[in-house]
């Protein structure tokens, strides 16, 4: 599974990104206004920093909207995926940006239905958010679970990027179920190399170490 970092703090990229562990970025409206920082600039600099796909979202509601600001934010890098939301004319504008050979994130996901619209209208990425799911009561990795029924029924090539990812058994659960992408905040990422057993573990080890009164250097 593919590891997306969700923010537009590009230190916290870079520091991730080094231990390479970032095979892309997802960004939107409130990271960007998250950061202070011009959009088209912030966006220049990851995509200068990452080789994988940078997600920038659109905001227009109208397809033309969306189309007119893709081809705008596409332009500040070949790596940049255009996000529209998943409405009918965020399809429509899917539609012309992928046949334009543009990589294009769906997203605001929560149903299989639109997960299967998505596909057919050539979604480079379809972004299901498990996280808003699970607020409202709702099993978000099930419906992980149906999407990758249904694309591989049909052999659909779009990508299954597991978003709105608040914990660390988000990741593991994804990647068990077979999401190709999961994009979480930095700091989830980090978490996943965490467990009390490591920590006990290894004050353990230190402390029968430091009883022998040796030293490696």
């Amino acid at each position: 599974m593919k590891f997306f970092v969700d923010t537009a703090d590009t230190d916290a990229i870079r520091e991730l990104n080094e231990l390479g562990m970032v095979d892309g970025v997802t960004t939107n409206p409130s990271l960007i206004m998250k950061s202070g920082r011009d959009i088209k600039e912030v966006t220049k600099e990851i995509c200068d920093m990452v080789d994988g796909p940078v997600s920038a979202e659109t905001v227009a509601l109208d397809a033309e909207g969306m189309i007119a600001e893709g081809r705008e934010l596409a332009k500040t890098a070949d790596n940049i995926a255009i996000k529209v939301p998943l409405t009918w004319d965020g399809l429509k504008a899917c539609k012309v940006l992928t046949g334009e050979g543009r990589m294009v994130n769906v997203t605001l996901c929560f149903s299989a239905n639109q997960a299967l619209l998505a596909a057919k209208a050539g979604a480079t990425f379809i972004s299901p958010f498990i996280g808003r799911l699970d607020d409202l009561n709702l099993d978000g990795m099930e419906l992980i679970a149906e999407i990758r029924d249904i694309y591989d029924n049909y052999g659909f090539e779009t990508q299954i990027l597991a978003a709105s990812i608040r914990s660390v058994n988000h990741m593991s659960e994804a990647a068990k179920i077979g999401a190709d992408v999961a994009t979480a905040p930095p700091d989830v990422i980090k978490k996943m190399a965490q467990h009390v057993l490591t920590d006990k573990g290894l004050d353990a080890f230190l402390k029968d170490w430091k009883a022998t009164g040796q030293s490696i250097l």
